[in-house]
């Protein structure tokens, strides 16, 4: 851990950019002025990014089909890319789903474990995040334990089964295609779909079952792509109160006006909507919902879109940026970070003033990444 004074800097307060010095000691922000200090004249410091849901490491770890044989290098290669974009806390988001593959079970068994073995040699804080598909009902007996085993205490629930078609007896789009990336033969892929989709009215006994089981061990719960408020309104009831990345208006206000927390894509917002047609990002903040921005599959969006935000005047600097860092902070409960205060975490992102790139960063006062210019300025 690195006990210096940045001098020079305008630092995110509260309200805004202020021209103070910042002091850190012990990986913490600290009041106490160090012995040693570093001049950052020409650049700006921010909150570490965090990062509440994000996939983005999927690349690293399985770079081409079935060269899945170095998670723990891919890890520290995710770590990297995190860091080069200002994250300091990252949750990845690992599926297990009836797709196979990388979202199959065997895959995020390998996933998480990774992380438990690698977490502790690595700067950045990284979390795992368990997605699991509402039908694979013969998983909800032992997946307690196996949340325990893997270390989780987080869990988003989502159903991507294509219920419309499979109900018309047709079958799904790009079906076949689906069914060789996960290595199945496309006509037990079609049968297993249908068999899920055949047990849909056991699955919301099973998930009331599931839920009070994980709400009692403590595991935060999210649903995932919400389109109604009647939906939310159920998924509220069972004590799931995060709601990621809502499809529709409706259910957006509904999560907000119920309490839960919002989660919506960074990427959305740097589009300027949604890609496939869902309400945009840009509007719910407006209209003030939305606690979190998210990476979802672009670790380089939450910094571009609270920049976006402020720039358009849609929130000033400090309000965009709480989106990222304050926000996601409190929707996973962390307390000690995720703003410039002392005794908090020096969780730290130093920004060029004028590109606005990202020139060093710094999670619980170690450095995770730093450029050339940085580095410079060290060493003097």
């Amino acid at each position: 851990m690195l006990n210096v004074e940045f001098t020079g800097a305008q630092v995110l307060g509260a309200q805004t950019l202020e021209a103070r010095p910042l002091a850190v000691s012990e990986g913490r922000i600290t009041e106490t002025p160090q012995p040693a200090s570093v001049d950052l004249r020409g650049y700006i410091i921010m909150p570490g990014i965090v990062d509440v849901h994000g996939d983005g490491f999927e690349r690293h770890l399985a770079p081409r089909r079935g060269a899945m044989k170095t998670m723990h290098e891919g890890l520290v290669a995710a770590e990297a890319e995190l860091a080069a974009n200002g994250i300091t806390t990252a949750v990845l988001a690992q599926f297990i789903s009836w797709e196979g593959g990388l979202r199959g079970y065997e895959f995020a068994d390998q996933v998480f474990g990774a992380i438990q073995s690698v977490s502790d040699t690595l700067v950045t804080d990284l979390r795992g995040q368990l997605r699991l598909e509402t039908h694979l009902l013969d998983l909800f007996a032992d997946l307690p334990e196996r949340m325990a085993d893997w270390g989780l205490s987080y869990i988003v629930f989502n159903d991507h089964l294509p219920h419309d078609r499979l109900a018309k007896g047709q079958v799904p789009k790009r079906m076949v295609g689906q069914a060789l990336k996960a290595g199945r033969n496309p006509d037990d892929h079609l049968r297993m779909m249908q068999d899920l989709h055949a047990q849909s009215a056991d699955v919301p006994g099973a998930l009331d079952w599931l839920c009070k089981v994980l709400a009692g061990r403590g595991i935060q719960m999210g649903s995932h792509d919400d389109t109604t408020a009647d939906g939310r309104a159920v998924w509220r009831k069972r004590g799931v109160r995060v709601a990621e990345f809502p499809e529709t208006l409706e259910a957006a206000e509904a999560a907000a006006a119920g309490g839960d927390h919002v989660v919506l894509g960074s990427p959305n917002v740097v589009r300027g909507g949604s890609h496939n047609g869902n309400v945009s990002a840009v509007d719910l903040i407006t209209m003030g919902v939305g606690a979190a921005l998210a990476s979802d599959y672009h670790y380089p969006s939450p910094r571009r879109a609270a920049f976006m935000l402020a720039d358009s005047g849609v929130l000033s600097l400090a309000q965009a940026w709480h989106l990222v860092s304050g926000g996601p902070a409190a929707v996973l409960g962390l307390s000690d970070r995720g703003e410039i205060a002392t005794g908090k975490r020096a969780d730290l992102l130093v920004l060029d003033a004028q590109t606005r790139r990202v020139a060093m960063t710094m999670a619980g006062g170690r450095v995770s990444y730093m450029t050339g210019d940085i580095a410079a300025r060290f060493v003097r």
